[in-house]
């Protein structure tokens, strides 16, 4: 029998995704055809708009598909697990550039910078996290440490890790930064409660608490601007 040279119909595609993009960028493209673009690169030989547009689908936006668990992706009909880590690898690389915009320069003047960083870090995670940014006397930040994860402890030990911690760094202020998984980044009253330890702690030192944020998808809370700090 006669082996047919004629290229598989999504070849084409390919080529015209890719023409547009180096056109246009990434604002001529559609989510599912940016995720095609991804998926191209990790599975080679098939048409994956089906699947692009399944992910988005499944997982209710494309930030959602990055946000997913490897688990979570290879769950999915048509995801391996070299799929999985690859769309993982995207997401761990626009995670280290919003860090990189933040670390070793003065957080207090890049508000905006530090918040898309906290988000990106938190505001998907499905459980609570508990995060303290540390701060020397040109408030540059000079560590960022996850102190728990799951249900925040609200006991007196907490505050004195934290004001531990901040002498191990020679910090001179922090900024404490939780998220809430259920999407409300409301205060409750152990926020408050904690984030007043936190303080209490911190005031014989010297060290400042600059701001508690609350990070959740619909958006995030800032304790100084609620007139809370």
């Amino acid at each position: 029998m006669k082996q047919s040279n004629e290229k598989p119909h999504h070849t084409g595609h390919r080529d015209r995704l890719r023409s547009r993009f180096i056109d246009n960028g990434a604002s001529a493209l559609a989510d599912y055809e940016l995720l095609e673009l991804l998926l191209f690169m990790a599975i080679p030989r098939r048409d994956v708009k089906p699947l692009a547009k399944d992910l988005i689908k499944r997982f209710h936006g494309i930030e959602n598909v990055f946000a997913a668990s490897v688990t979570e992706l290879t769950s999915v009909k048509g995801v391996s697990d070299t799929t999985a880590i690859a769309l993982k690898s995207v997401e761990a690389a626009a995670k280290r550039m919003l860090q990189a915009g933040v670390e070793n320069k003065p957080v207090l003047s890049s508000w905006s910078r530090l918040i898309d960083y906290c988000t990106a870090q938190m505001a998907r995670e499905k459980v609570e996290q508990f995060r303290v940014l540390y701060l020397n006397r040109k408030n540059v930040l000079i560590a960022d440490e996850v102190h728990q994860r799951g249900t925040v402890d609200q006991s007196a030990v907490f505050p004195r890790e934290i004001l531990a911690r901040a002498l191990t760094h020679g910090a001179t202020a922090v900024i404490l930064v939780h998220n809430h998984p259920s999407g409300d980044p409301t205060p409750s009253d152990t926020d408050i409660t904690l984030t007043h330890d936190v303080i209490r702690a911190m005031q014989p030192l010297d060290i400042t608490v600059h701001d508690h944020l609350i990070i959740a998808k619909t958006g995030h809370t800032s304790f100084k601007k609620l007139g809370l700090i």
